[in-house]
């Protein structure tokens, strides 16, 4: 009887290669990032190699005595495979792993990979097969003889590996079967929007950097009970849940997937239509890890990422969050904000504050109403007190005097 491995067991040993290509670049930092990603993959850092070059060398991403220096690695070190910190050209994954006879992977299909284990929703799933398809498409040539080095690890998982033979007349099939499912959700997504302009309540979404804390926030303001974890992309799915503020006022917390330098454009937009929850809502919530030390870069990414989406005009709150874990004093702020924050979504630090700066703002936006409603329009009143800030009501022998903020929206209907 032939005997059965599982491949899944495999603990791969991955030397990661990064190129720089300037003194004051971020290459030592986006690969120290790049070894998190690999861990959270399911595989170990065996060594990080840097090469300093004017330009990245077209054809095996990094130059022949490097090429000679990671070969010696993978001997001493025993490494299954490597990883290049940016994304690869066909010509660079084929040459590369010709010359070091080994599997040869890059950022983005690291984080496809992630992307792969974490999607549970349908949708969520069919975004990243979608992404892994594209990618794959584009080189097809060079993976057959990569993937099939190794039976398990990274890159070989989700659904959109059971294929992987699959010509390039297969692929374009299934993008097409995928595109059209997604198309469908698309347009689900749209009805769920145009209901809740309907029922007009107010929209937060939460965004930031992966593991900056967004899930820890809306778990501890809505009890969302969603999984936190301390790594990169621990959730991806977006999950929206109500909070009631001080005044009484109804509003929706939707938490987006994180983001992360060098975000593969495959994903922006595979991910574009949760990604443009934040581009609906009518307030942003930036989470910003201020234990970390590369926080300002970090903001740069997310502010970034969101111009690319069009999410633009909308109030913003910075949390420097993870203050329980600041040991040293750091400066924060952020000019792009319209108001900032320290808290601990962890301890609950700062955040009956953050409930008042909400409220503080959508107050800017809102229309002051000082009316006296008939008693048989106290339907409207209760429509204010669930989607507006209600200041006072008096009854009184004329009717119900109402003093109160209300958006655009429920100003129309009252």
């Amino acid at each position: 009887m032939a005997e059965i491995f599982d491949n899944q067991e495999i603990i791969e040993k991955l030397i990661l290669i990064g190129v720089s290509t300037s003194d004051n670049d971020d290459t030592e930092i986006s690969l120290e990032e790049l070894s998190e990603l690999v861990k959270t993959a399911g595989a170990e850092t065996a060594a990080i190699v840097i090469q300093n070059r004017e330009k990245v060398h077209p054809g095996t991403y990094i130059g022949k005595g490097k090429i000679d220096e990671v070969r010696e690695l993978i001997e001493t070190t025993g490494a299954t495979g490597v990883v290049c910190d940016d994304e690869l050209s066909p010509a660079q994954l084929k040459n590369l792993e010709e010359e070091l006879d080994t599997k040869v992977m890059d950022r983005t299909l690291v984080i496809l990979d992630i992307f792969a284990r974490h999607a549970s929703t349908s949708e969520g799933k069919i975004q990243v097969e979608l992404a892994q398809l594209k990618y794959r498409m584009s080189r097809l040539a060079g993976l057959y003889s990569s993937l099939s080095r190794l039976g398990g690890g990274i890159g070989t998982r989700g659904p959109g590996e059971k294929k992987i033979e699959m010509d390039r007349r297969l692929i374009r099939d299934r993008i097409g079967q995928l595109n059209r499912e997604l198309d469908d959700v698309k347009a689900h997504r749209e009805v769920l929007r145009q209901q809740r302009s309907k029922n007009p309540s107010t929209v937060i979404a939460i965004v930031g950097y992966t593991n900056a804390g967004k899930s820890t926030l809306l778990n501890t303001l809505t009890g969302a009970g969603i999984l936190a974890e301390d790594m990169l992309f621990a959730t991806l799915d977006p999950t929206t849940r109500s909070m009631e503020l001080e005044s009484g006022e109804t509003v929706l917390l939707t938490d987006t997937v994180g983001f992360i330098r060098k975000l593969p454009h495959h994903l922006i937009d595979a991910f574009r239509s949760t990604l443009e929850e934040a581009k609906f809502s009518d307030m942003i919530l930036h989470v910003v890890d201020a234990s970390n030390p590369d926080m300002d870069a970090h903001m740069h990414v997310v502010y970034d990422t969101l111009r690319e989406l069009g999410v633009e005009d909308k109030p913003v709150i910075t949390l420097f969050n993870k203050m329980d874990a600041v040991k040293e004093e750091v400066v924060l702020r952020d000019f792009q904000a319209d108001k900032t924050l320290m808290i601990s979504a962890k301890t609950g630090q700062g955040l009956d504050k953050l409930k008042s700066l909400i409220e503080e703002l959508l107050r800017e936006q809102k229309i002051y109403v000082d009316k006296v409603y008939d008693y048989g329009d106290a339907g409207k009143i209760q429509l204010i007190r669930k989607y507006g800030q209600l200041l006072s009501e008096e009854y009184t022998g004329e009717g119900i005097a109402v003093k109160a903020y209300v958006s655009k929206e429920v100003f129309s209907r009252i």
